[in-house]
């Protein structure tokens, strides 16, 4: 066990014992602590970040993790009294006059397994849940972010005991023994296969996990789209912090005879997003040498296996600064690893299709995705596509901006993913909703005990009739 790992949540769960039904007054006031540190220095958040990237637009990381950051955090403050509210429920009819409701309780210590790609957003986002919940936390952050992470935990370790809010930095092996923690819920962001070695180890202590990964996020584009937004929205979408986003469109499927005009539309989209692209400070680079290989490595195979390869803006792909232009595939096959694997990155493959069913059957015939997105103006066409298929979250004639509210949950099914979180959602996610049943000193339980006699046999009968 890495030795700062166990004292740290040992003090936690002692802290946690000592208080285990804080009042609001407390979570809110760990709350607003959240929320300064974070308005505070999101310009030293914004610069650390971009370093670890290599580049980020200071724009992107206020748009896309401080401005969710802060509105999540808003949203608890507004409503995590009134969450923690005993709740009444009904009480069967031969139960009465007692009652019964349902009685939110903090877990205790919850585990926060961070991501690189929104390395603010991912670790504030689910810890402004726990702490709403009335939990403390601790957080493992991503080597792959070394400078944010520094930078994080020392805001983190100013502003909060580390009784409170711990975050932990370290390698694969430090990820390895934080999930074999004996945390009350332990959260985890990343990819299916880690996920799957994180429910294992978490599986060590019956640890309850919510698990948020990813896969290959389908847009479809149909033929009653505006279908010259639905481009824009789709590039916007795939090009914000370089297509390095759990929900990002992973490939698109287009009728087949707007596949060509798909790709002219693309081109002039992302000429007028990012002009004169080499020396153009707005577009994110790849966050490292080894996965900016492998996205090179995913469009080389996949030309090689016959794909036509469309790339697109002014400038080649640079590997010095990791700037990788977006590259569109036509021509592809399911067995081209770039249609297996989440991309995660700017490469989009274009799947043609003939006919809505068959592009509802594209996307059910592959495991579920953490996200749909569905360009159509026809009514009976959107209810279709809603009713047939099954994603974690949707939005429909745009991309990525379900995940931006707060009173939806956020989470996957299936292979992307399982639980959920964001506003209530994320309060009952880590909370115990402790059903309690109250009986009444006058009820008719009396009669329903040995001897089993007549009486006993004649309420029976009157129970099932």
């Amino acid at each position: 066990m890495t030795p700062e790992l166990r004292p740290l949540f040992d003090a936690q769960r002692a802290a946690s014992l000592r208080d285990q039904a804080p009042p609001w007054s407390v979570r809110a006031d760990r709350l607003r602590r959240l929320r300064a540190l974070v308005r505070e220095h999101r310009a030293a958040i914004a610069a650390a970040i971009s370093a670890d990237f290599s580049n980020r637009p200071r724009q992107e990381t206020e748009l896309a993790e401080v401005f969710p950051t802060l509105e999540g955090i808003d949203h608890a403050l507004r409503h995590g009294k009134r969450w923690m509210r005993v709740r009444r429920r009904s009480t069967g009819l031969w139960f009465k006059p007692a009652s019964s409701r349902l009685m939110p309780q903090p877990l205790g210590v919850v585990g926060i397994v961070v991501p690189w790609n929104y390395p603010l957003y991912l670790a504030a986002g689910p810890l402004t849940a726990a702490l709403a919940a009335g939990n403390r936390a601790m957080l493992k952050q991503s080597e792959y972010t070394p400078r944010f992470a520094e930078l994080f935990a020392r805001l983190v370790g100013a502003a909060f005991a580390a009784d409170e809010i711990a975050a932990v930095n370290g390698d694969a092996e430090v990820a390895r023994e934080f999930a074999r923690l004996p945390f009350d819920h332990l959260l985890f962001t990343g990819s299916t296969e880690v996920g799957r070695h994180v429910m294992r180890a978490a599986s060590e202590h019956l640890t309850p996990v919510t698990l948020e990964l990813g896969g290959k996020s389908p847009a479809i584009v149909g033929r009653g789209a505006a279908f010259d937004k639905a481009v824009e929205r789709i590039l916007v979408g795939k090009t914000l912090n370089a297509g390095q986003t759990c929900i990002a469109p992973d490939y698109v499927l287009v009728p087949r005879e707007q596949q060509t005009r798909f790709v002219e539309a693309a081109r002039r989209v992302f000429a007028a997003l990012y002009p004169d692209l080499a020396r153009n400070a707005d577009y994110t680079s790849i966050v490292s040498p080894r996965h900016f290989a492998r996205l090179e490595a995913l469009v080389a195979e996949a030309e090689v296996q016959g794909a036509a390869v469309e790339r697109l803006g002014d400038a080649p792909a640079d590997a010095a600064s990791r700037r990788l232009p977006p590259v569109l595939l036509t021509g592809v096959g399911d067995g081209m690893r770039v249609m297996q694997e989440e991309i995660f990155g700017p490469v989009l493959p274009l799947v043609p299709y003939d006919t809505l069913e068959e592009a509802i059957g594209y996307v059910n015939a592959r495991p579920r995705p953490l996200a749909l997105y569905l360009f159509e103006k026809q009514r009976a066409d959107i209810d279709r596509v809603l009713a047939q298929t099954v994603a974690g979250g949707v939005t429909v004639n745009d991309t990525l901006l379900h995940i931006a509210q707060d009173d939806l949950p956020f989470g996957g099914v299936g292979a992307s993913g399982m639980g959920a979180y964001h506003g209530e959602f994320g309060f009952q996610t880590f909370s115990k909703m402790k059903p309690v049943f109250h009986q009444s000193g006058l009820n008719g339980l009396g009669l329903f005990k040995p001897p089993y006699g007549k009486t006993f046999e004649r309420m029976l009968n009157l129970l099932a009739r």
